[in-house]
């Protein structure tokens, strides 16, 4: 029989018993024969001789325990835990917090052993460092953005930086507004208590698994986002950039696979796709010259350049014939003029025209995903969306003219201008629309 360390102090990071599904107490027995799954019990079942499908009564089996001693022979393995996890709880420094959360060492011992065994113990910094190497060399490979030997950046809050690497703190690893934030609200008013009947706490506890589930979604996420690389955006659009259009729609269609399969692999993957794609068009270019009678790369050279001439002149007997067509109507002929000066700059040929006064009219915001949003209603909706104002700001001027309009007995539209610092022009628009849907009245 051996003694070997447990899994955690607390008794619900342990693995439960495979005879009556208990959290296992210390000391409890693993079955040497059987696993993996490693196989436990606790020692009720063990006494009762239980036996499960594979699992015989008369296997050999280890004693799992942590009271024995480790670094010093005062204190045991279990004592050790509690220690490092105090220190974690309270804080470097706070060791009568420390003393109290251990219950079974005082103030004093705390800090003398910590600093002995754990700070100033030559055996541990050595192996730190061996720990450390040995983790940098298994990381080598993968897209980390920020290595923690670097001084990260620390953007300040709303910055441009801070935005763009999606409100990221390098400094802590962690994002200011996580994955399902506020997973934690449905925790806020739940209290084990005694006299709790059985199916509360069974309820109870289901919030807590579904909770944990979605912490555990948390940080799959941040995982994911870490192992490939996501957090500078910017960056990796950048990245993308550098492949031709096809290999970037091939990109953004294999992006939601890019989870399943590492980081590494992902790359390999969207690289052999794009040499693919380089030899399928050089193979066309050569097999385009085997049509035309090529031989030689000198004879191809030529080619080009004879095709690249009839392709300019193809354009400007285009270009003369559209002339011709538009030539006796006016309207068609300066929108034939805007759309050639739109394809000398570069623009695409079928952005839609501007209107008289040259200026074209901003796209509907959408509403969805912003908050507030449910708190409109349908004819608010279409104002925000005109206006191009998000909801929440909409709701606080509206919130704003209401009182005003109570204290005075009506409101003006210079009222209203006075109290909304935005553009003139949406200030009149959310003026005249409560107007005229009956929520204030004009002085």
């Amino acid at each position: 029989m051996d003694r070997l360390g447990s899994f955690s102090n607390d008794p619900s990071d342990k693995p439960p018993c495979r005879g009556c599904s208990s959290y296992l107490m210390e000391p409890y027995i693993k079955c040497a024969e059987c696993g993996p799954p490693p196989f436990f019990l606790c020692l009720q079942c063990f006494t009762r001789g239980f036996e499960y499908k594979k699992h015989q009564s008369d296997h050999t089996y280890e004693i799992m325990t942590s009271d024995f001693p480790v670094l010093d022979p005062s204190w045991t393995a279990q004592e050790e835990m509690a220690l490092l996890e105090a220190v974690m709880d309270c804080g470097f420094g706070n060791w009568q917090d420390v003393a109290n959360q251990m219950c079974t060492k005082t103030k004093e011992e705390c800090e003398k052993h910590y600093m002995k065994h754990f700070i100033n113990n030559p055996l541990f910094a050595s192996t730190l460092l061996n720990l450390k190497q040995a983790e940098e060399a298994k990381t080598a490979d993968t897209a980390i953005p920020f290595h923690s030997a670097d001084d990260p950046p620390r953007p300040t809050f709303d910055s441009l930086l801070s935005r763009d690497m999606a409100g990221y703190m390098p400094a802590r690893a962690d994002f200011i507004e996580e994955f399902d934030n506020y997973a934690e609200w449905d925790l806020r008013d739940i209290d084990f208590v005694e006299d709790d009947s059985d199916i509360l706490h069974a309820l109870k506890m289901a919030v807590v698994d579904i909770y944990h589930s979605r912490l555990k979604e948390r940080q799959r996420r941040k995982k994911i986002i870490r192992d490939h690389g996501l957090i500078n955006l910017r960056k990796f659009q950048l990245m993308e950039r550098r492949y031709p259009k096809e290999v970037q729609d091939l990109y953004e269609t294999m992006r939601r696979f890019a989870r399943i399969v590492g980081p590494v692999e992902h790359d390999k993957f969207i690289e052999s796709h794009a040499l693919e794609f380089e030899l399928r068009r050089e193979i066309k270019r050569l097999q385009e010259y085997r049509t035309a009678g090529i031989t030689n790369f000198c004879s191809a050279r030529t080619y080009d350049h004879l095709k690249k001439t009839r392709e300019e002149e193809r354009l400007k007997r285009t270009m003369l014939s559209e002339v011709l067509q538009y030539i006796q109507d006016s309207g068609a002929c300066q929108q034939w003029l805007r759309r050639q000066a739109d394809i000398d700059s570069g623009l695409s040929p079928s952005v839609p025209m501007a209107s008289n006064s040259g200026r074209r009219s901003a796209p509907p915001l959408n509403l969805t995903g912003l908050p507030g949003t449910e708190k409109l209603n349908e004819k608010e909706k279409e104002l925000c969306q005109m206006v191009r104002l998000v909801p929440g700001a909409y709701l606080e001027y509206k919130s704003a003219l209401l009182n005003e309009c109570n204290k005075q007995g009506g409101l003006r539209l210079a009222q209203a201008r006075a109290l909304i610092k935005i553009d003139v022009n949406k200030t009149r628009k959310i003026y005249d629309f409560l107007i005229r849907e009956g929520y204030i009245t004009k002085a």
